[in-house]
């Protein structure tokens, strides 16, 4: 049936005409019978009531159980995904009762990269890596397994073993991923920076880790641009005095001198061929990643991740939610300084191709990732929730594109407004999986996802994860429904960070997340669950407003205002004010739109009409560039710190530090 609005749609669906405002929670989507029966979820619901008599009939049953039953889940999990393991041993979770002391499969000994590389069939395709320039690099899982034999062995000669460090400063090529497997095949620990990033951000983060061994790149391709690594590794190793070992890695191959570098990693690749790989098993609860905060506020905490933890919480949302299958071809559009890199490779524990893709996502056209979907036959599609919006304020269709193969299209990094939703179901595919995830860096996956056994209702999060106990609390800690709230867990889960490295008594770690309410994870995040399971991620708790005494989230303005076709992006903060706090509104406009006081009235009146007189801003104000974190996260907090007279000592972590100087002494908002 052809669907040419979103009206349509929703007549569809439910077969109801409805206002604007009646299909604010419209369902925009729904799978087949046949595809929820044939789906994984459904597989594994039919596992679980075989393997323990129960009767769970949907994914709401199936939820409850699993946070009911916290050690049968995950270890029905663990049985069903396969793991790959020299010991389970006989018991799943230790100090069950509590979550700081909680322990996950303790007499179990794997390996994180043995798993990744268990389901691929030899001649299958494994990655697939694509340069801006259009430059293709193809690997079997048989290729990919013989070059991380090749530098496994290699960085055994070197003296790399169990528990040390390995570092990256590298762009998102299949040599990374080789690199990283290479690392934890020896049972090292892998930590990444992406080339983006400067040099004193970079020596933030890996001074604390120490890495023994860096990984380097010679340069990488951004908007046509070439960029040389040259000045930038050899100020990073003359930072680091922990680096015994550097391996220069190929890009753009321009003959440029490496003399920082120790070896390339083209030589390791032809002086040992034929290694034999090898396996080092190591605990559940063992080192696997470290992974950075976002460090806007200072030094950037180094969170500590297991192996186990991270295996199979990343199997459950890829087998589980994703409905990820052997075969099936997969790509996000990331970079090795965000988690979703490390999300995105353990796709390879499905037996799943990864599509790699290097360069700047809008060039040389807008419709870059279409061409890549109809070329390289996508299954799967992650993006940001700014991609999209990008393609939505831009009115980009994917008219004249083959997308027949793409099923699922992920979305994270901000919330994903209602008419962002619309505008995918208009312009892009109608019989698609629109998923908008949401968890973290803190916990190297979601809280909050979604499932292709589940409707997709407009402006909502499909469900909360499996084994994932989500709350969302009230002041006096109290659970509550259809009420906005603090994000908070209640019972553990595998991939709960082993710690911060550099603190010995776990009181940073302790006060990270559970200061608030004792033995219960507070994520930081402002959120509400209805009825039915949907979630609403409505900001940050920590830049949550207070006008009048009236908790609002940010994400709430975000969404009225990005309606605003004029308006490009926006940042909100509350500014202390006569005894309150008044709502300060920056916004980045298209080109030329001018800045006047109709236009300042129509946002004020988008806002109005579709929240409340609170919601309304006292001040909005036009910059030229919102500032955001390397990893493309708007920072409300830095900026209030600036309006705030305060100094901000590591720009470092932005990717425009210098976007940061406008907001200082604004006479407005004296």
């Amino acid at each position: 049936m052809a669907v040419r609005s979103i009206g349509n749609i929703i007549r569809y669906i439910d077969g109801t005409n409805k206002t604007p405002m009646e299909r604010e929670n419209a369902l925009l989507w729904r799978p087949t019978e046949s595809a929820i029966e044939a789906s994984q979820m459904s597989e594994f619901r039919r596992y679980v009531n075989k393997s323990s008599a129960q009767q769970l009939l949907d994914y709401q049953q199936l939820y409850q159980y699993s946070v009911t039953n916290i050690a049968d889940f995950w270890s029905h999990l663990w049985d069903y995904c396969d793991v790959r393991a020299s010991q389970k041993g006989s018991v799943a979770l230790d100090n069950a009762q509590s979550m700081v002391k909680a322990k996950f499969f303790p007499e179990a000994r794997l390996n994180f990269a043995e798993n990744l590389l268990a389901k691929g069939r030899d001649e299958d395709e494994a990655i697939v890596f694509i340069n801006e320039d259009e430059k293709t690099i193809r690997l079997s899982y048989s290729e990919l397994k013989g070059q991380i034999a090749a530098l496994a062995s290699y960085l055994k000669t070197q003296g790399i073993v169990k528990g040390d460090m390995v570092a990256a400063y590298l762009p998102n090529t299949e040599k990374t991923i080789i690199a990283m497997l290479a690392t934890t095949s020896l049972g090292a620990v892998w930590s990444s920076c992406s080339p983006d990033f400067g040099v004193p951000g970079v020596v933030d983060r890996l001074s604390q880790v120490r890495p023994k061994v860096l990984f380097v790149s010679d340069g990488y391709l951004h908007k046509g641009n070439v960029f040389d690594m040259s000045e930038k590794n050899q100020a990073v190793l003359g930072a680091l005095d922990s680096v015994e070992v550097s391996i220069i890695v190929p890009l753009l191959s321009n003959g440029a001198s490496h003399k920082y570098s120790t070896v390339g990693f083209e030589s390791i690749q032809r002086d040992y061929k034929g290694a034999e790989l090898v396996f080092e098993q190591l605990g559940f609860n063992d080192p696997l990643y470290i992974l950075f905060s976002s460090g806007t506020t200072g030094v950037p905490k180094c969170i500590v991740h297991g192996v186990g933890g991270t295996l199979l919480q990343h199997l459950k949302e890829h087998r589980l939610h994703l409905d990820l299958k052997p075969r099936e071809r997969f790509f996000y559009a990331t970079t090795c300084g965000w988690m979703m890199w490390n999300w995105m490779v353990s796709a390879l524990a499905s037996g799943a191709t990864l599509i790699l893709y290097e360069g700047a996502p809008l060039y040389p056209k807008r419709r870059r990732f279409f061409d890549l979907i109809e070329a390289e036959k996508i299954n799967i599609l992650g993006v940001s929730a700014k991609y999209i919006d990008v393609l939505r304020k831009a009115n980009i269709s994917s008219e004249g594109y083959d997308l027949s193969s793409l099923r699922a299209l992920l979305s994270t990094g901000s919330p994903l407004v209602p008419e962002a939703f619309d505008y995918v179901y208009e312009n892009i595919k109608q019989d698609i999986c629109l998923s908008s995830i949401s968890g973290g860096t803190d916990i190297i996956s979601c809280f909050v996802l979604g499932s292709n056994v589940l409707g997709v209702y407009r402006g909502e999060i499909q469900c909360r994860g499996l084994g994932m106990a989500v709350e969302s609390w009230d002041g006096a800690g109290k659970t509550q429904i259809g009420e906005k709230g603090e994000l908070v867990c209640t019972k553990p889960f595998p991939s709960m960070p082993i710690g911060f490295l550099n603190d010995p008594t776990g009181e940073r770690y302790h006060s990270a997340y559970f200061d608030r309410y004792e033995d219960t994870w507070c994520h930081g995040d402002f959120l509400e669950i209805n009825e039915r399971g949907g979630v609403v991620i409505h900001g940050r708790s920590d830049t949550t407003l207070n006008p009048g005494g009236i908790r609002i989230g940010t994400a709430e303005i975000y969404r009225q205002v990005e309606i605003v076709e004029e308006v490009s992006e926006a940042l909100v903060i509350g500014q202390q004010w006569h005894d309150d706090v008044r709502i300060v509104l920056f916004v980045t406009l298209l080109e030329g739109v001018e800045f006047d006081d109709q236009l300042k009235q129509k946002i004020r009146t988008q806002i109005r009409q579709n929240t409340t007189p609170y919601h309304n801003p006292k001040v909005i104000i036009a910059v030229p560039e919102i500032p955001r974190t390397l990893s493309g996260k708007i920072v409300e907090l830095a900026v209030k710190a600036v309006v705030e007279g305060k100094e901000i000592d590591n720009k470092e972590a932005l990717l425009n530090p210098d976007a940061l100087d406008f907001f200082a002494n604004l006479k407005e908002l004296q």
